[in-house]
């Protein structure tokens, strides 16, 4: 058995959590469409190749090496997601992966500025972004603050950014607004109407009118796309309008502790 073949028992029980997430999607959203990012992190390459030979193609990393090692030994068809908080000094090496399909945690115009300038001119299509919004207003979350109206949003950091990744950086794609929602949102989505999905949905809705009061191009056929919801609350996402939702335990199984990982991986995304 080679390194990228997981064992019959890997391949199997990845069938039936892959194929329960892939029903449990079907049975949320009425509509085709939303993406399914299963997020590899920690994960071997044996399971992901498993779950491409499913038919799984959108994959989410959290660290740019650990991203490069795998999009090494991986189909060039996968369409890579990266999830994880993004340093400048980074953005050269992530963009150089070919089949890097999307970030969704643009949270700066530094940030935003060296990725489209370290894009390699022979990349054929604007690489995605997303701008990352901090619903829950968590100090220990990454993001920009919500927009509750256009008259307040005029001069708000998400909109300067959106502006400017809008006209002044070609080579990427505002294609919509990510968030991580508080613990406390995703435990109670089941039972009542997730706050910080609500949040997001009228950030981007304010930020649509202002977009479109300017030139240039983003989202898809003039509306901007949202990823929310992860393994605890992708069906309440779904139900509330999400595009992208981002499943990682729910598929692969619960992640080995951080002190057994290849600390290469942490220590090279923060140098």
């Amino acid at each position: 058995m080679s390194s990228l073949e997981a064992s019959p028992e890997r391949c199997e029980e990845l069938s039936q959590s892959l194929a329960e997430i892939r029903d449990r999607v079907r049975v949320a959203v009425s509509s085709d469409g939303p993406t399914l990012v299963a997020v590899s992190k920690y994960k071997p390459a044996s399971d992901i190749l498993t779950c491409y030979q499913l038919g799984q193609r959108d994959f989410g990393e959290n660290y740019v090496q650990e991203l490069v090692d795998k999009a090494g030994q991986l189909p060039d068809d996968i369409r890579w997601h990266f999830i994880g908080s993004l340093q400048s000094n980074k953005c050269k090496t992530l963009a150089s992966i070919p089949n890097i399909y999307a970030v969704q945690t643009i949270a700066s115009t530094k940030a935003a500025t060296a990725l489209n300038k370290s894009i390699p001119s022979e990349r054929a299509t604007p690489l995605f972004i997303f701008l990352q919004v901090n619903t829950s207003r968590e100090d220990a979350k990454s993001g920009l603050p919500s927009l509750t109206s256009a008259e307040s949003a005029s001069e708000s950091e998400l909109v300067l950014l959106a502006k400017h990744v809008v006209t002044a950086c070609p080579r990427l794609h505002l294609q919509g607004l990510m968030t991580i929602g508080s613990l406390t949102e995703s435990l109670a989505s089941s039972e009542r109407g997730n706050q910080d999905f609500e949040t997001l949905k009228q950030t981007r809705d304010v930020l649509q009118d202002v977009l479109r009061e300017s030139s240039g191009q983003w989202g898809v056929d003039g509306k901007l796309m949202l990823s929310m919801g992860m393994s605890s609350d992708f069906e309440a996402a779904l139900k509330a309008g999400s595009d992208v939702v981002r499943v990682g335990t729910g598929i692969f199984g619960a992640r080995p502790p951080k002190e057994s990982v290849n600390l290469s991986y942490l220590l090279s995304d923060v140098t």
